[in-house]
This record gives structure tokens, C-alpha cells and sequence, in this order.
């Protein structure tokens, strides 16, 4: 390659055929233009005896120029000129690409995997090896390795399989997988940074010495203000969640929202907060309803796709089990007398209650212990009590004539052996309001009625810290509920009655809206069992997606979780059983994040975009061919052929020809077309005008047919592509068709031809590809696909659509399988609502977004095209599956609905 400026000729020696031009032009001055043809008779010899023109001897000098420039124009489009073309390596060592693909690069990965390409193309042009070194552990827990050389191709394909990993890089390893490589090789070496250190163990700095001795070394690095965020777990705390954004590096204030969805995935809350200018860590506190927090699963940082970006919410933060124990009501008739009439009505809606007696409530899993006034406590059970706090319990106490004679010492405050009501020793002349409670108590911000009023309160003993253990007053200051750490619990007074006796509280609706912010309190179930392994049930992946667990994924213990150990063995995830739930955060176990620094002297530094290379080769040679047509004109006007009349009749002719040729072709091409579709059974795509979208149908298509062929009884042709304006539908059985942004509208014919193919039985699977967006995480988001088929959708008569039941016979009509991945996984499939109302209970319509033709695509090898993310070849085996199960669907109908198969297939199920 010769480079000039931003300018550049890949085959340069090809512009030595410039020096030739001036040959070309003496060759095309010596030959002359062909004579013109007169025809004419004798008498013509009469007329016109001197011509008015002779045909010149020599071509014209303009028409020399101008093929001179038509041949200079050629050479120049033969040596391939680009504009801002690929810089070439300046040594021929190999091309190292180290990858960083933990979660700090998963915001940014479509940039990363551009800029892999880039540099491959560098190195495929220069006809280097490539090596590739991804420093994040892969999903299969192997250790890290470094690649083996290879050419372009195979390296494109292994750059495009990379994916980014929910946990950190771990450069440490990465560096000891170089130790094979010499000193001094000479290498090419291109570092695709996060830009991100998370900690003194992060070992950057001896990953670059490393690089460094190499060879040369680019690091590509993203903008500061482009570096991952992370947003750490909210602290358990009552009445709000403390939202809490860390970046690496400071910078100029930036404005961030947060998403609070539910287990359903919809949007409960969104929550605007800014990190200030200069600032690091900006803290939030988002106040929601009791009922609207318990609802919430999940946290992230919009336009974030990363498992850094994501907090899973379990237990801790939702609807808590509560345990009731107190006096038994004192009568059947008479149930506003009892300790827990108001208690069970006030927590209801917001707790799953248990009733029993203290040692039955310790041993089962909860999160609150309530004791409303239950007397005199034995040692056993201050000591179960004690344990149980301590491990993270709750406990709230409700004072009365009991606790009032005899206080024990699980209890936030030092009591005196007194009480105060109207009319006693201590006492007051009248009923007291509260105060406004204090701004550390979890209380903070709730209204304060006026007609709340206490006539009877158990007393604290002054104590130094008696204020910072008081949440709530009387409007004369003696406390009225008071709480204090005990361990990793809490434990809680109100030092009135839990009933109308001594006050009017209970009556209240401040009574609900106190106990449900004690109940947020709670860490959650406070489990006396802490070494049972919990099995994975859901985990993320680099890009913040919650499916289904990877192979190497295994149990965990309560202990793991609390120590934050993530790895292949023990993704960031939802973990339990049906009534232990536990959450693994990936931000949780980052305990410093820094941007990357203390690089050798002499790497360059860049950053991932640049200007997109133009390639002007096949535009020049477009304007050689439309130079070319205008000489022939030129030429054949020099010769006279070119007159009106004679121009008139051949053009006419001409256009005869043409449109007689043209209707004889189309009939044969129409029946050519149909005999090789009867001929035997095709598979079928829809041309879309897109050639790069309609080869990878094609290849999809070509693979499915093989294992069709391979595995069933079917014998199948090579797919067909059919044009839906004119070819005839009617011999397929199934249709596949891509939908891309790009697509044209559809003409009325083409509509019509649709609906009755439709209504005669076949079907249509259309495939959206918008499960590769990472706007995927939002599931309320419509990708492009989805948007455009709406859009041509709008007048097919398609009848209402539902997900693919769990009983329906795309399920079992070959394979017996539930989910239906393509090249992406996850993608919701459907079908048509009610389909035993026509063509047999068949579906017309099946919609989806895994892109299954690509999973299915081989080459011309039989390997794979593209890669299956995340689960690989399994993937791809289930696409496969599906593909098979697609096929028999349209082949067989609702065959396998009937009950005959009945019986097999609950045996293949083991039921």
C-alpha cells in the first residue's frame, strides 16, 4: 500500500501504466475513424461534386483526450485508491489483539468488536497471523489462554464469538498466558481497554510491561465520560432506597436515570439523578409506597447493558414473613381487645404473617418477630431470641401491664420500674400528641396526625445515648418507640400498647404506615440455617440479561453470597428454591473503581472511532463503463449511424425485440420456476432486496435442509427464494422471511398473494432479528424489525397472536422442547390465538426475533457461519431442533395433537 496523506492506492505498482499514455495517445492519433458508407447512384455523381465534409484522416484531438482520460481513470480505479484508508503495521511480526471483555467493556462491546475487525482487516492486508487474548475468564471456567495464530478469516470469526463476562478481567492471568511469548518478537500489539482498575490486585500495570516487551503497543480506550458506570446495591434501610452511582474517573456533571422494573419486567419507577462536576459517587434516595417496593426485582442504569449496571433485588427488599406472638384474644366475642386484632389488619396487606409460639417462629424462616406484651420470657427463650436477632432479625415489642412490672433485657432502652398514665403517680393531666419524629429515625417524613393520643407509656431510664436510640416522641420528648443494632439485627420498642388501651395509635392510619416502614427494616428472612447450598436459577450475563444459567454454574452457600464470590462457578444470579431466594450482585464485590493508568512511555493512545474508510475503486470503474457508453455514441455519430430516421427504426426495432424476447423468457423462467418447485419439497425464502440478508436465508436454509435430510424421513431439495410479487406460493409449505428496517413497502398485489396463501394453509415465519440490540434488557422496547413488520403488516389479514403455548404442537411435533433459540436466545415466539377454528388448527403465522437462519447457516464446508450467544453449540443444537420441529409443523399439521401420541409422549417426559 502507497499512502498520501489521508489518501491511498493499494496496488500501486498498477499506476506505472500511466507512463504509458503517451503511447496511447500516439497509437490513437495514427489510426483513424472509419470511414462513412454513402449510398447513392450514378446521377449522385451530378450532385454535390465538392462535399461539403471529408472524413478526416485522423481522430480528432478531443476525442483523444477524452479516451485518454477514460484509460487514466481505469488505471488509477486498477491500483484501488481509498480515502482514510487502514493504516498498515510498520513491522511483520504477528498482530496481538489483547481483549478486554469483562463487564466494564459491555456498554461499549459494538465499538469493541468494530475495532477488532478493523485491526484484523490491518493485518489480512499485510498477510499477518492474528493472536487473540481475552482477558476476562471465559463462561466454561477454562483458565485464560492465548490463541493459537491465524489467518483473517478464522480470526474474524473467533473476534465475532467473544462476548463480555459478568465479572471482572483478570490481567494478572492474562499476563502469565503471555509467558510463552519472547522479549523483543516484534509483535503488532493492540490493546482493547475498558479502561477500568478495580483495585490494588488488578495487575494493569504489569499487563502492560508485559505488552510493552513485545513490540509495539496501541491502547484503545474509550472517552472518560464514555467509561461503565456502576451502580451499587442500596443499603438496607426503612421508608427509601439510597441510589448510588460510582464512576472511574471524574469529570463534568452527567445526568442518569435508574429503572426500577419488576419480576414481570414492567417499569415501576424511574428515578433522575446527576453525578456532579469533579465527583465520583453521587448518592439519591428514592422514596416509594411500601406496596410499590415490595414489588420491585430489579434495578438499572438506563442505557447501561452491562452486569455492573444491574442490582437484583431477593427477599431483602420485598414483602418480608412476619411472625405474630402475643395474649390470646380475651374473647371470642369481644376481638378489639386483643394484642393482635390490630396488627394482623395493619400488616396484611404488606407481610405473609405466621402465628405460634416463640420457639415453633425462631426456627422458621422470617424476617420480623412482633411480641405485643407477651409477659415474663423465659432464659431459653431470651436466649433463641437473642441468636435470631443477632443473625439479622427484626424484632418489635409492644409495652403493656406485662413488660411494664417485669422489662427483661432484650430491649433497645433501659426501662424504669414504672409506668406513666393519667392519673397515676407519674403522671399527666391529659392525653399527649406526638412530636415530629426525628430525621434519623426511620419514621423521618411521615405526617403527624392530631389525633393520635397516648394516655399510658412505659419509660426509658436517661441514658447518653437514649437520643440516638429514640424514633419517635411525645410532644414533651419522652420517647415513645426507640431501636438499637443487636448484632446484624434490630431490635425495636413502641413503649405503648398494640391496641386502643393506653393510646389511640392503633387506630390510626400512621400505625400502618409506621410498622410497614419497621418491616422494610428487615434484611429479609434471617435463616438459622446458614450452610445449605443454594442451586442457580437465574444469571446475568456481560450484558446485564437475565436467562437461563451456563454449565459451569453450581450451587452457592448463604456464606458465598455474603462474600461476593463471583466467578464461572458463580455468576452474578438468582439462587434458591421455591422458598429461599438469594441474589448475587457483580457490584456488591467491587471494592474500588479507578480509571487505568500508570501505562509504559511509548504506547499509543486512541481512542475506538475514526474516520470510516472510503473505497473509491468501483466508483471509478463505474464511470469507466458510463465513459465508455458515451464514446460508442460519440463514434458511431462520427460514422453517421447515428441519423434520426435510421436511429427512429432501430430503436423501435429494437424495443420489439426486446419486449418479445422479455415475454418469452418471463413465461419460461415461470415455468421452469414451477416445475422445480413440484419437482420435489423446498424450502422457501422471501427475496428481500437486501444481498447480504438473503445469502445468510439462503445458507440458513441450506443447513436446515441437511440436517432434515440427516434426521427425518423428510427429502428435501435445495431451498428456493421466491419473489412475492411474482412468483407462484402455492408450492411451498413454509415461507421464511427476515424483516429488516429496510425493507419496501408491499404492493397491493403483493398483499393479496400473501392473504390467500395464507387462507389456503401456508405458512408464514417471520423473523424480526431484534434480539441482538442490547436495548433487549428494556423490555419494553420495540426493536426496528418488529417496528417495520407492523408497518407491512398492517393490511395482511393476521389474526390475534399469543406466546407459544407449553402444550402446543410446535412443541413436540419432532423434538420435545420449550424454548426456541436461533442465533440470539431469549426472543419470544408466537403463533396464532384460537387456532382450531380453521386450517386445521394451524397456524399461519409464526413471529419471532432469534434469527434463526443465521444459527442454521454452514458453508460450503459444512461449518458454521455465525455464532450462537450465549450458549454456544448447544444453541445452535436447539436451533436446529426447532428448525425440525418448524418443518414437521408444516408438513404434518396438528398430526401429533391427536391422542394416539399421547401415551409416547408423557413416557418421553417421564411422567
Amino acid at each position: 500500500m502507497w499512502t498520501l496523506g489521508s489518501f491511498a492506492f493499494v496496488e500501486p505498482l498498477i499506476l506505472l501504466a500511466l507512463a504509458g499514455l503517451p503511447v496511447l495517445w500516439w497509437l490513437l492519433r495514427q489510426t483513424p475513424p472509419a470511414p462513412q458508407r454513402l449510398r447513392f447512384p450514378a446521377i449522385r455523381l451530378l450532385f454535390d461534386l465538392i462535399p461539403k465534409e471529408e472524413t478526416p484522416h485522423r481522430t480528432p484531438w478531443w476525442l483523444i483526450l477524452f479516451r485518454m482520460v477514460i484509460a487514466a481513470i481505469l488505471i488509477f480505479a486498477l491500483a484501488h485508491p481509498l480515502i482514510n484508508p487502514l493504516q498498515l503495521f510498520a513491522g511483520g511480526g504477528p498482530l496481538l489483539l489483547a481483549v478486554d471483555n469483562g463487564w466494564a467493556a459491555a456498554p461499549h462491546w459494538q465499538e469493541r468488536q468494530a475495532a477488532m475487525e478493523e485491526w484484523i482487516e490491518r493485518a489480512d492486508r499485510q498477510g499477518l497471523p492474528v493472536q487473540i487474548l481475552a482477558t476476562a475468564t471465559g463462561g466454561d471456567g477454562q483458565p485464560i489462554a492465548l490463541s493459537d495464530e491465524m489467518a483473517g478469516g478464522d480470526a474474524k470469526r473467533a473476534a465475532q464469538s467473544l462476548t463480555p463476562q459478568p465479572w471482572p478481567t483478570d490481567r494478572a492471568a492474562a499476563t502469565r498466558a503471555m509467558v510463552s511469548l519472547p522479549d523483543g518478537a516484534g509483535y503488532n500489539v493492540v490493546w482493547l481497554s475498558d479502561g477500568v482498575s478495580t483495585g490494588k490486585n488488578d495487575a494493569s500495570t504489569e499487563f502492560a510491561d508485559r505488552l510493552a516487551r513485545l513490540g509495539n503497543v496501541t491502547v484503545l480506550r474509550n472517552a472518560p465520560e464514555d467509561l461503565a458506570l456502576l451502580l451499587l446495591p442500596p443499603p438496607i434501610e426503612p421508608g427509601a432506597f439510597e441510589l448510588r452511582i460510582a464512576r472511574p474517573e471524574a469529570g463534568p456533571a452527567r445526568r442518569i436515570a435508574i429503572r426500577a422494573t419488576g419480576a414481570d419486567g414492567r417499569l415501576i419507577a424511574r428515578e433522575e439523578m446527576t453525578i456532579g462536576a469533579g465527583e465520583t459517587l453521587s448518592k439519591h434516595r428514592m422514596r416509594l409506597p411500601a406496596e410499590m417496593r415490595n414489588r420491585i426485582a430489579r434495578l438499572d442504569i438506563e442505557g447501561q447493558s452491562s452486569a455492573g449496571a444491574a442490582i437484583l433485588l431477593d427477599e431483602g427488599w420485598r414483602q418480608r414473613p412476619v411472625g405474630l406472638v402475643g395474649q390470646e384474644e380475651a374473647s371470642a366475642t369481644q376481638p378489639l381487645l386483643g394484642d393482635l386484632f390490630y396488627l394482623d389488619r395493619a400488616l396484611a396487606p404488606f407481610a405473609e404473617l405466621h402465628r405460634g409460639s416463640i420457639d415453633a417462629l425462631v426456627q422458621s424462616k422470617l424476617a420480623v418477630l412482633v411480641l405485643a406484651d407477651v409477659g415474663t420470657l423465659s432464659e431459653t427463650e431470651l436466649q433463641k431470641l437473642t441468636v435470631w436477632v443477632e443473625k439479622g432479625g427484626v424484632l418489635l415489642r409492644f409495652a403493656g401491664n406485662w413488660l411494664a412490672q417485669k422489662p427483661d433485657d432484650l430491649l433497645p432502652v433501659q426501662l424504669r420500674g414504672t409506668d406513666r398514665a393519667m392519673g397515676g403517680a407519674m403522671s399527666w393531666s391529659e392525653p399527649l400528641t406526638l412530636s415530629v419524629f426525628p430525621q434519623h429515625s426511620p419514621f423521618a417524613g411521615l405526617p403527624v396526625p392530631d389525633d393520635v393520643l397516648v394516655r399510658r407509656q412505659v419509660l426509658a431510664e436517661p441514658d447518653i445515648n437514649l437520643g440516638d436510640k429514640t424514633w419517635a416522641r411525645l410532644s414533651d420528648g419522652t420517647p415513645l418507640v426507640t431501636g438499637a443494632r443487636r448484632g446484624d439485627g434490630w431490635v425495636v420498642l413502641v413503649h405503648t400498647t398494640a391496641n386502643a388501651d393506653w393510646s389511640t395509635l392503633a387506630l390510626s392510619g400512621l400505625f400502618v404506615q409506621m410498622l410497614q416502614r419497621l418491616i422494610a427494616l428487615s434484611q429479609g428472612v434471617a435463616d438459622t440455617e446458614s450452610a445449605e447450598a443454594l442451586p442457580p436459577l437465574q444469571t446475568l450475563d456481560g450484558l446485564g440479561r437475565l436467562g437461563t444459567p451456563p454449565a459451569a454454574a453450581v450451587a452457592i452457600t448463604e456464606k458465598e453470597i455474603d462474600a461476593g464470590a463471583i466467578s464461572p462457578r458463580h455468576p452474578p444470579g438468582y439462587y434458591g428454591h421455591g422458598d429461599t431466594k438469594r441474589a448475587l450482585n457483580l457490584p456488591a464485590t467491587i471494592k474500588e473503581l479507578k480509571p487505568l493508568a500508570g501505562l509504559p512511555r511509548g504506547m499509543i493512545q486512541t481512542g475506538y472511532t475514526r474516520a470510516e474508510e472510503i473505497d473509491l475503486k468501483y466508483w471509478l470503474l463505474a464511470a469507466v463503463v458510463a465513459l465508455l457508453a458515451i464514446d460508442l455514441i460519440i463514434s458511431l455519430a462520427l460514422r453517421g449511424l447515428l441519423r434520426p430516421r435510421r436511429t427512429a427504426a432501430a430503436t423501435s426495432a429494437a424495443s420489439m425485440i426486446l419486449l418479445l424476447a422479455g415475454g418469452v423468457s418471463a413465461q419460461e423462467n415461470a415455468d421452469a420456476f414451477a416445475l422445480e418447485a413440484v419437482s420435489q419439497t423446498h424450502l422457501a425464502y422471501v427475496h428481500t432486496g437486501i444481498p447480504e440478508l438473503d445469502a445468510t436465508s439462503r445458507a440458513g436454509l441450506i443447513g436446515l435442509t441437511f440436517i432434515l435430510n440427516d434426521r427425518t424421513a423428510v427429502e428435501a431439495g435445495e431451498p428456493m427464494g421466491v419473489d412475492i410479487e411474482n412468483d407462484e406460493l402455492a408450492f411451498f409449505p413454509l415461507l421464511y422471511w427476515p424483516i429488516a428496517p429496510e425493507q419496501p413497502s408491499l404492493s397491493d398485489r403483493a398483499l393479496a398473494r400473501l392473504n390467500a396463501y395464507m387462507k389456503n394453509g401456508g405458512i408464514i415465519v417471520f423473523d424480526t432479528l431484534d434480539q441482538n440490540d442490547a436495548r433487549a434488557a428494556d423490555t419494553q422496547s420495540i426493536g426496528p424489525g418488529l417496528q417495520r413488520l407492523r408497518d407491512l403488516a398492517v393490511n395482511l389479514d393476521i389474526p390475534p397472536l399469543v406466546p407459544v403455548p407449553p402444550d402446543h404442537v410446535l412443541t413436540r411435533s419432532f423434538y420435545l422442547m420449550q424454548a426456541f433459540p436461533g442465533r440470539w436466545a431469549d426472543g419470544q415466539v408466537w403463533v396464532e390465538e384460537g387456532q382450531d377454528r380453521v386450517n386445521d388448527g394451524v397456524s399461519g403465522v409464526i413471529i419471532g426475533g432469534n434469527d434463526w437462519a443465521s444459527a442454521w447457516a454452514l458453508d460450503d464446508n459444512q461449518r458454521p457461519m455465525f455464532a450462537t450467544v450465549p450458549g454456544g453449540e448447544r444453541q445452535r443444537e436447539m436451533a436446529y431442533r426447532f428448525g425440525v420441529n418448524l418443518v414437521m409443523y408444516a408438513l404434518t399439521g396438528n398430526y401429533k395433537s391427536d391422542q394416539v401420541h399421547v401415551p409416547a409422549i408423557l413416557e418421553r417426559l417421564g411422567q
